[in-house]
């Protein structure tokens, strides 16, 4: 017994000592099924609102880096839906091909200086994940690219805060594959593996992979952490990622996705003054690689809606769609033909 505790009271305190306090709070977890079954779910976890409202993005679309005159410009191969955080960013989406991209914050992140009247291109974060669905069909065409640090990822205080945008990216594919890309010291650091399942805000993604080590040899059915602390929120999203029923079908697999995102969600109106780093969670995401559905949850409405891609026009010269959110609209189930035309939203820039 004394042994058991001992090895418990060491994994807490691996994980706090391990676990600097994060800002924000958001998880992302890649689950693989049988009969290339594949999805990714994700919570929006934010110390303020973080209205979103859901986009539907054809090909051809005319993109632009937003940072100046030496932004990057580009024509979207790929159609996407897309997550909005106040109609000036993607934070989340999945493209036609099954690639889903996703941001969640990191404290740790440093970008690299940026100088919008020097020679080396860039682009503002705020367009990061897009410029990935927009370009990409897999993990390892993203990985390659990015490799080659072809432009400045710029990034800026979110408009009426005094919040500077710290944030990594994780995409994952149909295939299953992932891939972590942050900025540590004003370098990029990509990890790659289809091993890749879990992530969350903070710590970097090495040390997370450390915390996963450590906690392995700790049996899940005896203890599991119980926080909503990042190190806490990874042990668990990992522990039952591998629990959840291993199954093709589209319902339970989504379903069984979501609970274990809805586990590891902060509730909502957690947070003191005194804890601002305790960030309740905004919203929820699983989208279906196989399948090609993208599912959505505001934790404030008692509804899910999901558009299902078969159903959705990718085609260049195809309208730009969106489906307003954001006020606290109410929907249910499969809304493609609720979404309207609109104009595309201007990412937030220099």
């Amino acid at each position: 017994m004394k042994k058991v505790v001992s090895t418990l009271a060491a994994a807490i305190f691996a994980a706090v000592v391990a676990s600097p306090t994060p800002a924000e709070a958001c998880t992302r977890l890649v689950y693989l099924g049988p009969n290339d079954t594949v999805l990714t779910g994700r919570s929006m976890d934010f110390s303020i609102d973080i209205p979103a409202n859901l986009w539907i993005f054809p090909r051809g679309m005319e993109r632009h880096g937003q940072v100046g005159p030496n932004s990057i410009t580009w024509r979207s191969k790929y159609g996407s839906v897309a997550a909005s955080s106040w109609d000036i960013a993607t934070p989340d989406g999945m493209n036609e091909k099954g690639l889903v991209a996703n941001l969640l914050w990191l404290v740790a992140s440093e970008y690299p200086e940026f100088d919008q009247y020097g020679d080396a291109p860039g682009l503002t974060i705020s367009a990061w994940a897009q410029y990935t669905l927009d370009n990409f069909a897999t993990v390892a065409e993203a990985v390659e690219f990015f490799a080659d640090v072809p432009f400045a990822i710029v990034s800026d205080f979110i408009p009426g805060t005094d919040k500077f945008t710290t944030v990594h990216l994780s995409l994952s594919d149909a295939s299953g594959d992932s891939a972590i890309f942050e900025y540590i010291g004003g370098k990029l650091e990509i990890h790659h593996s289809r091993d890749y399942q879990v992530m969350t805000n903070d710590p970097p993604f090495a040390e997370q992979l450390a915390i996963k080590s450590y906690w392995q040899s700790v049996p899940g059915k005896a203890f599991l952490p119980g926080t909503g602390k990042a190190a806490d929120r990874f042990v668990r999203a990992s522990y039952y990622l591998d629990m959840i029923p291993q199954t093709s079908d589209p319902q339970i697999a989504a379903a069984s996705v979501f609970s274990v995102v809805r586990n590891v969600s902060v509730p909502y109106g957690i947070g003191t003054p005194e804890e601002p780093h305790l960030s309740n969670t905004r919203w929820r995401v699983v989208a279906d690689q196989r399948n090609l559905v993208y599912y959505f949850e505001n934790v404030l409405t008692p509804n899910t809606v999901w558009v299902d891609f078969s159903k959705v026009n990718f085609s260049a010269g195809a309208e730009v769609k969106k489906l307003a959110l954001d006020e606290g609209q109410i929907y249910a189930g499969e809304a493609s033909a609720n979404f309207v035309a609109s104009a595309p939203f201007e990412f937030q820039g220099l």
